[in-house]
């Protein structure tokens, strides 16, 4: 997008995929910034054009810059969207109005405490001027994802498409069963892999990469789609679930699939009848399917539903990502039932790159061959590795 003589607000590309996801509809009935009367009505009532929504979408950008732009900007004026000095779209100033940066976060956070990670990060990129009006920008990766779900709808005819939300952290076993579950009553399943704004050693292209492979290798790849979703602020708050079933209900998904562990469930009993977040909303028409807690169990010798299971806890190995990762962050290739051994491979070769100092004197040593001299690399040795671990005759 061309320069101009515009004034200039500069936002960060978190902010910009913010904007193109209602620019693309995916977070409608919310069509544009809202103005300030309109704001506080929505932060009051949660609710907009008669639909549930968590709270006011605006944009309030920090620093001195930005201020003194917004304090200037006359009704009609035309203000370009700089990210990292390029332009990449233009707002026409409708309003320019004064919110409170710690309300804004309880809005979203549920808290203002200012200990809390995710609010001392967002409040460092929230001004005090919002601004409201008509904008366009230029953030095509949203609009391919929406026209590759709406092709693959088309190519199957599929009438029941399932949305599952996952960051994969790492894929483990029970991600696994909830997919190849959902995947039974439905037609399409969309894989929503969220794509933060914060630089993780887990990076969002070898999580893409993960469960690309387990796609490609594992399942029927024409009935699922790897979709990346801005996992950007707005989604960090524990108004995440409400607004995960807006965007999967915009992206043309029939359903949304949720662990019944997921912290923003809310789940209580009224009256005798499990209930939940979903239970109180209004227009939001998208399916709400819980399903519960999968763990390996060492009595069933199996993956099992803990509401299946006759056997006590006690018996049951869960599957927590953080417990997880702590082995792989330290380098531990975890057992295969809980991470299937090429994914623990490919985590552990991308964490640990030219770990082993002699890697085919290793294999000669360790690992059975056909006599063959053939080059291996360091997924291979984990893979093989994993295979010594789960030999028993010994034992």
């Amino acid at each position: 997008m061309k320069s101009s003589k515009n004034a200039s607000l500069y936002i960060d590309q978190e902010a910009l995929a913010t904007l193109a996801l209602v620019q693309e509809g995916l977070l409608h009935p919310v069509e544009r910034l809202m103005g300030q009367k309109e704001a506080e009505e929505v932060d009051r009532t949660k609710v907009y054009k008669g639909k549930s929504f968590p709270f006011s979408f605006v944009l309030a950008p920090s620093g001195k810059r930005n201020e003194e732009t917004l304090k200037r900007a006359k009704k009609g004026e035309k203000l370009d969207l700089v990210v990292e000095g390029k332009k990449v779209g233009e707002l026409e100033v409708d309003e320019i109005f004064p919110i409170d940066p710690l309300q804004r976060l309880k809005n979203i956070y549920g808290t203002s405490d200012t200990s809390h990670p995710g609010i001392t990060k967002t409040l460092k990129r929230l001004g005090r001027l919002a601004v409201s009006g008509e904008y366009r920008v230029e953030f095509d990766d949203i609009h391919r994802t929406k026209e590759r779900i709406l092709e693959k709808k088309k190519t199957l005819k599929a009438k029941r498409v399932a949305a599952i939300m996952l960051a994969a952290k790492p894929l483990h076993r029970a991600h696994e069963r909830l997919i190849r579950l959902t995947l039974e009553n439905n037609d399409l399943v969309v894989l929503f892999l969220l794509k933060p704004y914060t630089k993780e050693r887990f990076s969002y292209e070898l999580r893409y990469k993960i469960l690309d492979y387990f796609v490609t290798n594992y399942l029927p790849k024409n009935r699922v789609i790897i979709a990346p979703l801005e996992n950007t602020y707005i989604f960090a708050g524990f108004n995440e679930l409400i607004l995960d079933a807006i965007v999967a209900q915009n992206f043309g998904c029939t359903k949304l699939v949720v662990g019944q562990n997921h912290a923003g469930l809310s789940l209580y009993y009224d009256r005798n009848s499990l209930k939940s977040v979903f239970d109180e909303l209004r227009g939001i028409t998208i399916d709400i399917e819980v399903i519960s807690e999968f763990v390996y169990c060492d009595e069933c010798k199996t993956l099992v539903s803990t509401n299946t299971c006759p056997h006590g806890s006690h018996h049951h190995i869960s599957y927590h990502a953080d417990s997880i990762m702590e082995l792989l962050d330290l380098g531990i290739l975890p057992p295969a039932v809980l991470v299937r051994k090429e994914i623990s491979a490919i985590i552990l070769s991308q964490f640990f790159p030219n770990r082993f100092r002699n890697l085919e004197k290793l294999f000669a040593d360790l690992i059975p061959n056909p006599g063959l001299m053939e080059s291996h690399s360091e997924e291979d040795f984990y893979i093989e590795l994993m295979k010594l671990y789960q030999t028993t005759s010994l034992t």
